[in-house]
């Protein structure tokens, strides 16, 4: 009887080959730890009619409004105006901090009008960072740091005076009741 012919001929077939784990060098790797890029964030809103006021995307902010929210480190960051997010925040003629560090810091009192923003005051800014994943396989092991005070270590060197004494010793010669001294010096 003849056999229909093997599904692989009538439909596309994809072929999957699985190594042995002993020939494959690369199956166990570690989870992966790199970074991952967040959603904007934008966590405040500056206030025009404040001078001190701005406009402050810190990760201190986020932490505070968002206490679950999970970065173990920041490893970059991207900060764009939010009317202008094709324009880089450098070409936007405002005084601001964009740091892996901090997060994003526009004061009020820094800016100067002119360029694309007629006021004085920060625009509304977002941030995207890129976040080691909180996981303990991929945190940094803490380091136990050691230190060593070195004191200068006192040394006390004594010099005893030679101690002399004089010994009578005999001559030979005519008047054997007479002495000559002879002296016999020892160091200690």
């Amino acid at each position: 009887m003849p056999r229909a012919p093997p599904v692989c001929e009538l439909v596309p077939c994809i072929v999957v080959s699985v190594l042995p784990v002993s020939n494959c060098p690369f199956c166990c790797l570690l989870p992966a730890c790199d970074c991952i890029w967040s959603d904007w964030i934008d966590m405040t809103y500056p206030d025009g009619s404040d001078r001190n006021s701005g406009d402050y995307e810190t990760f201190e902010n986020i932490w505070k409004n968002y206490p679950s929210w999970e970065c173990a480190k920041v490893e970059n960051i991207s900060c764009r105006a939010e009317k202008f997010p094709n324009i880089p925040i450098a070409d936007l003629g405002q005084k601001v901090q964009c740091d892996v560090d901090v997060g994003l810091i526009c004061n009020n009192k820094d800016q100067r009008p002119g360029g694309m923003i007629p006021m004085p005051v920060c625009l509304n800014y977002e941030i995207s960072v890129c976040c080691t994943p909180n996981k303990p396989e991929c945190l940094p092991t803490p380091s136990t740091t050691s230190t060593t005070i070195s004191t200068p270590s006192s040394t006390t060197s004594s010099v005893s005076p030679p101690i002399s004494t004089t010994t009578p010793t005999p001559t030979t010669g005519e008047t054997p009741s007479s002495t000559t001294p002879t002296t016999t010096t020892t160091t200690t």
